[in-house]
């Protein structure tokens, strides 16, 4: 019998030209988009092959881009190590990347950054291990020769060197992500109390220091045959390609790899909890959290929908029960989540919520324990359910309108669901779902002696004992290599681009209403979804030298009420909508955000012109956003990478200037903003002849003007614009360096900053490639070096912020605390020598690709496209400085980037801000022989 499709989203489908009958792959119209309908169901036009060894191959034509994206899923993950081995599938995962046979190691990302790729990566989950990237279309083969020896020759060149390297870089991830980060041990924590000794969900998926470095290389080869062969994986294509060539490359890449035994399956028992478990645990954090966490029916079971559904009632957004009752009404909590966290062998079930300064985590987990006991006594509403499928909707088509995540999704459907066109069964789960069974379902699982309740308090983070990092091995033994896969020496010639399509980037038009706003717009038709942004000279650098935080205020107040709608009735109204809206001040400008579908578009301009026009600025609201913001404030201590940046910010524009502060301000400023401030500073800066309101999405010119003409067009400034005061120099500190105590942190947060150039600057195109070959591009001078080479950190960037009036250089990563002052030094020797001699051949070549041929990728999406247009308004340059950058890139020399970097990248400039444990820190920067000064967490000198 056939699952019908959900009503809604078929409908929305069939306005947007998308449903049509399964064509021949032959037949398929040029921009043919992925989506159709078969047999009267919603589907992903694919086809499915399986070559002889085993290897699963998914093809997913869609030609709305000349994109390619490649997702290969092998099919372990923790679910799939032995005990004593947590991490091991992710660490794993890491190795895939070193180099394989006829890749040499650091070649593989280079390569992808030659050919214009773009969301290169991996990730591991519990269940399995995916390796992705997108590509122009005329890389189809290239693509398909760097995955095949990934998965058929990776072990080649797995040795004691590169296991060393890469369990250093994975340890770094685990302090960056994990111990450095707040709350990080009580996400390790939960899963340890809701599994037993032996299950393989009990460890974090990035596992323990002392499993990572006990991680032997027979065992990394053990794994390789075990798992990493072609019948154990899938790889799925989508994008704009032609089938029957793609079936012949994949036959000619993938058809001699040799198949292992079956994987041994995976039989584990999850022992029910019949009594509740409680844990207290201290932290470095400055809220105290609670969690409350069930297990919960696997992915696709019966309950798993249901369940779903209820925490989109609890607390899915700001419509949510929990949201509603903690966060707006008693004001108890900071921020509340919940989620069905679904997986194969058992789901979770969890409930987050951060208190309040004072506010007891013992009276929320009342208040918790009692709404709960509500919905599984009294089913949800009406309202309360289409709204939680309105959002599943919308993420779903959300998921389809990029290729890499709609590659992911048929790759999850076909293993978790057996059915890489499962997207029809799984929406019509919950078009089928009552009330009645969320509350049922609700009863059934989430009982209070099933659960674990951990209470996580601010106090001191406990870590375990230190594992020693073993010296990085300077050569490999004798005899360490080994294959799965005999030599194939045709491989080792990277095969040649097809021809590539000319090179467009979305274009935009705009036009200008009576009132003088400008309006923007690219149309993009395809999946019903729009994407809008309105943007306002209403930053950070508006606010008055006594009102630090202003700015930030006043847009957090807009969807807090209107003249005509409460907090709770704009939430509503956005969660039945299947809608977000975000409103948020940076530097220079403000945004209010809207995404949605083509569908809820009228609304939801309607609301972003509603929340702009007439905010109510209600003295309730306020409070409850001042406490807020406050709490906010006291947060940004507990996370090391943005005190980093906060401490850098002021030391680079100095005491007094609009940047200079914390942009959520100050807690004098906060405490004393009025709502008389915060309109005052409505009425001057949220003003039609200021703003822009950019679209982009399923909407022709002639239905965007006739939407935004009714809601934009009276929009009036109130009074004569008052002049924009220019933004005064930055005034930095001398440089220096400026380090922030965090007693016994893991990992030392870097900020290494200085002015730069606005955009205004001629050379931006050359400042852009000279940083992308110096921090820019994970294969970059210093993150190879600090990473790949020394295994000091797990990543570290660089970049130049082109504001309209303000520019800023930064580097910005984690290091570990022992290697801190060597990397200080090493960045030093790569900002001196990009500064010295022009790049290779070689490296401007993948530099100015990665820029160049990657364009298309960057802008691929409705919300990217926006992003693009609306930051080009922000910074003052003209609609066509975005379809101009092809040829400004192609026109870039290595002496134009030399030229650059000695003009805009000075280390004598350079102030570094470190946050770590001072008593190991500060001896090493000492040695580096700039003067070393000791800040506290609001940038001021420490009398420490």
């Amino acid at each position: 019998m056939s699952t019908p499709t959900p009503r809604r989203l078929l409908a929305l489908l069939a306005l947007a030209g998308l449903l049509h009958a399964t064509l021949p792959a032959q037949a398929e119209p040029a921009t043919a988009g992925a989506v159709s309908v078969e047999a009267g169901r919603l589907a992903i036009r694919h086809e499915k092959f399986v070559l002889a060894n085993g290897f699963e191959v998914i093809l997913v034509p869609d030609r709305r881009l000349p994109l390619v994206a490649f997702n290969l899923w092998v099919h372990a993950g923790p679910r799939n190590e032995a005990q004593g081995q947590t991490g091991f599938a992710h660490l794993f995962e890491h190795l895939v990347f070193a180099g394989s046979r006829h890749v040499p190691r650091g070649a593989f990302d280079k390569h992808i950054d030659a050919a214009g790729g773009t969301d290169s990566n991996g990730s591991t989950n519990f269940d399995r291990t995916n390796y992705f990237f997108t590509l122009p279309a005329n890389q189809l083969e290239k693509g398909l020769w760097l995955k095949a020896d990934m998965l058929g020759w990776m072990i080649d060149e797995v040795d004691s060197v590169a296991l060393a390297n890469q369990q250093d870089v994975v340890r770094n991830e685990r302090r960056q992500t994990t111990e450095n980060q707040p709350y990080g041990l009580v996400e390790e924590a939960k899963y340890h109390a809701l599994y037993p000794e032996g299950h393989p969900y009990r460890a974090a998926v990035i596992g323990s220091h002392a499993d990572i470095q006990r991680i032997q290389l027979k065992d990394v080869k053990d794994f390789a045959r075990t798992y990493y062969r072609p019948n154990n994986a899938t790889l799925v294509l989508a994008g704009d390609f032609d089938p029957a060539q793609a079936k012949a490359l994949v036959q000619k890449y993938f058809g001699t790899l040799k198949p292992g035994p079956k994987p041994p399956e995976v039989r584990v028992t999850t022992p029910e909890i019949t009594q509740e478990r409680r844990l207290v645990m201290t932290d470095r954090v400055e809220l105290p959290r609670l969690n409350l966490a069930w297990h919960t029916p696997p992915l696709y079971q019966p309950g798993d929908a249901e369940l779903d559904v209820a925490a989109h009632v609890l607390g899915g957004g700001k419509a949510s029960r929990l949201y509603g009752l903690l966060v707006r009404e008693k004001q108890l909590a900071q921020s509340v989540a919940v989620m069905q966290g679904s997986q194969s062998l058992s789901s979770v079930f969890d409930i987050e919520v951060v208190a309040r300064p004072g506010v007891s985590l013992d009276e929320i987990e009342r208040l918790v324990d009692a709404e709960i006991a509500r919905l599984a006594a009294t089913p949800p509403t009406a309202a309360e359910l289409a709204q939680a499928r309105a959002v599943i909707e919308t993420q779903v088509l959300q998921r389809m309108e990029k290729v890499a995540t709609l590659a992911d999704l048929v790759n999850h459907y076909n293993q978790m669901a057996g059915d890489p066109g499962f997207l029809a069964q799984d929406l019509a789960r919950y078009d089928a779902l009552t009330p009645a069974a969320v509350s049922a379902a609700t009863a059934q699982w989430l009982q209070r002696e099933r659960r674990v309740v951990i209470h996580a308090q601010p106090g001191d983070k406990l870590l375990p004992p230190e594992v020693p990092t073993p010296p990085m091995p300077t050569r490999a033994a004798k005899g360490e290599r080994e294959s799965l896969n005999g030599p194939e020496p045709w491989r080792l010639k990277p095969p040649a681009a097809a021809s590539a399509k000319p090179l467009a980037l979305p274009a935009a038009q705009s036009f200008t209403l009576p009132n003088g706003l400008t309006v923007i717009h690219s149309p993009k038709p395809g999946l019903p979804l729009v994407s809008a942004s309105l943007v306002l000279r209403a930053g950070q650098a508006a606010n008055p030298a006594d009102k630090p935080g202003l700015a930030g205020f006043v847009a957090a107040m807009l969807p807090e009420g209107s003249a005509t709608r409460s907090a709770q009735q704009i939430a509503e109204g956005l969660a039945g909508l299947g809608a977000t809206l975000s409103a948020q001040a940076g530097a220079e400008e403000a945004r209010l955000a809207f995404s949605g579908r083509k569908a809820a578009a009228r609304e939801g301009l309607a609301l972003l012109a509603e929340l702009a026009l007439s905010p109510a600025f209600a003295d309730a609201d306020i409070e409850r956003i001042r406490a807020q913001r406050l709490a906010a404030l006291a947060q940004v201590r507990e996370q090391p990478d943005l005190l980093a940046e906060v401490v850098g910010q002021r030391a680079v524009y100095g005491e007094g200037h609009p940047l200079a502060e914390n942009a959520l301000g100050t807690v004098a400023s906060l405490r004393a903003l009025d709502a008389a401030a915060l309109r005052a500073f409505w009425q001057a800066h949220y003003r039609p002849e200021r703003a822009a309101l950019v679209v982009a999405g399923d909407l022709s010119e002639a239905e965007l003007r006739a939407l935004v003409q009714p809601l934009f067009g009276a929009w009036q400034g109130r009074g004569e614009a008052p002049a924009l005061a220019p933004l005064p120099p930055a005034r930095p500190t001398a440089a220096r360096t400026l380090v922030v105590d965090q007693p016994g942190a893991s990992q030392t947060a870097l900020a290494i900053v200085s002015p730069g150039p606005t955009a205004a600057t001629p050379d931006a195109a050359p400042l852009k490639l000279m940083n992308a070959a110096l921090g820019g591009l994970f294969t970059s001078r210093i993150n190879h070096q600090l990473r790949e080479v020394k295994g000091y950190t797990y990543g570290i960037y660089s970049g130049y912020t082109l504001g309209r009036e303000r520019g800023e250089f930064g580097i910005h990563g984690s290091v570990r605390t022992d290697a801190t002052g060597p990397a200080v030094a090493e960045i030093w020797r790569q900002v001196t020598g990009m500064r010295t001699r022009p790049m290779g051949a070689a490296e401007l070549t993948r530099v100015r690709n990665a820029q160049l041929l990657s364009l298309p990728g960057l802008f691929d999406t409705n919300g990217a496209v926006v992003a693009g247009y609306a930051g080009n308004w922000a910074i003052g340059r003209p609609l066509s400085s975005i379809t101009a950058l092809p040829a400004q890139y192609a026109a870039i020399t290595a002496a134009d980037a030399l030229k650059a970097a000695r003009q805009h990248l000075d280390p004598s400039q350079l102030i570094v801000v470190a946050v770590g444990d001072r008593a190991k820190v500060l001896p090493q920067l000492r040695k580096l022989g700039r003067q070393v000064e000791l800040r506290d967490a609001e940038g001021q000198l420490s009398r420490q």
